[in-house]
């Protein structure tokens, strides 16, 4: 049985994962923020026996970046991550393997990108991310097993994109942001759950990698796939001015996007269940 320490435990991703590890009988506790704002020694002491660190803290993307929130964003993931291996570093029975969790944000919004094969994104998002895998990675220098998964969208039930964009397709006003063509690069929750679980589970996974289904798509391509699922029109376009006015640079995050391969999954012979976004979206709506 494995005891499983958590941070952002009780966000969308992880209330999924937090349920698949009791059903399997695996022992899964969350990691408050007060815990991590308590400093290392303490951090280590709430870790305490746990063989597998989970971290998945980080404040929300989609809101208008003023430049305190970009601080907040950036220390909610980089500065978290710093202190959580600076606890574990200080633990004599440590954790067998850290997982923690980066985006394809990671990537430009231009061309198609694998772990080997990329370029990264100039922006903020890019550097954040940069820097949230850095810190991760120096549990490698306490012995720790460390896994970075890059998440793509995440779709599925209770929350997440989907949960934003529903109401407005059941009422017939969904539609594309601006003309649609931007690249979707998604994961469906039960693919991400059998990974994480073959990340604890399996010793040779390790380093970091894209997790996202391996057949990017594209924001009209969502769009026509939850119209065609809640048999609602989606005729509709976002202006990308609209949000612009709403989220400022933030924006970016709607209004472009990476295509992304998870080829080091695929290679490590994981198989993805959902590789249609058609198949996802009706799974996680109907």
């Amino acid at each position: 049985m494995h005891k499983i320490a958590m941070t952002g435990g009780s966000g969308f991703v992880g209330s999924h994962l937090a349920r698949a590890f009791e059903a399997m009988g695996w022992d899964a506790r969350e990691i408050a923020r007060d815990d991590i704002s308590s400093g290392p020694e303490n951090l280590a002491k709430k870790i305490g026996d746990a063989d597998v660190l989970v971290n998945l803290a980080g404040a929300p993307i989609i809101k208008r970046w003023t430049e305190g929130y970009k601080k907040i964003m950036y220390q909610s993931r980089v500065d978290l991550t710093r202190t959580l291996v600076e606890a574990v570093a200080l633990m004599k029975n440590k954790p067998s393997v850290l997982i923690s969790t980066s985006a394809v944000g990671y990537y430009s919004s231009s061309g198609i990108h694998d772990e080997y094969s990329y370029e990264q994104a100039d922006g903020f998002l890019g550097r954040m991310a940069h820097d949230w895998e850095q810190e991760a990675m120096r549990a490698n220098l306490s012995g720790v097993r460390t896994v970075i998964f890059r998440f793509g969208i995440v779709l599925g039930r209770g929350g997440g994109a989907l949960k934003q964009m529903l109401l407005p397709f059941r009422l017939g006003i969904g539609g594309t942001v601006g003309d649609g063509s931007q690249a979707f690069s998604w994961v469906h929750t039960e693919d991400l759950i059998r990974a994480f679980i073959m990340a604890i589970e399996v010793d040779s996974v390790t380093g970091i990698y894209n997790l996202c289904a391996p057949e990017p798509s594209t924001n009209r391509a969502l769009t026509k796939a939850l119209a065609k699922t809640l048999g609602r029109p989606a005729f509709l376009r976002i202006p990308e001015f609209v949000l612009r006015l709403q989220y400022g640079q933030a924006a970016d995050v709607l209004t472009k996007g990476q295509s992304v391969y998870p080829k080091r999954l695929t290679e490590a012979g994981f198989r993805f269940i959902f590789s249609d976004l058609q198949e996802a979206v009706r799974d996680c709506v109907t």
